[in-house]
């Protein structure tokens, strides 16, 4: 992702700074997307891995960018409380 255009973003719900989601965090992300037991903040399942992501400065929220596009919808956000070990560095 381009720096520059990552420098810009916020979270939409917190306007907080993104950072792009570190390997260690997108893997343990990944693993419980493929346990079956992550749900986006509409509630629908997550059912596919990711292979980027955005995150908040707190690790609360995760946003997925899809084919270099960060997709920063609410409603397609990812809470980290669902992720054992996420919520910190």
């Amino acid at each position: 992702m381009d720096r520059k255009l990552l420098d810009l973003l916020v979270c939409p719900t917190t306007r907080q700074p993104l950072s792009l989601l570190d390997a260690s965090g997108l893997a343990k992300l990944n693993a419980a997307i493929a346990a079956g037991g992550i749900v986006r903040g509409d509630g629908s399942p997550q059912g596919s891995a990711l292979a980027e992501a955005l995150i908040t400065r707190d690790r609360k929220t995760v946003y997925r960018v899809d084919d270099g596009i960060p997709v920063l919808l609410a409603e397609d956000a990812i809470a980290t409380a669902q992720v054992e070990g996420m919520e910190t560095p």
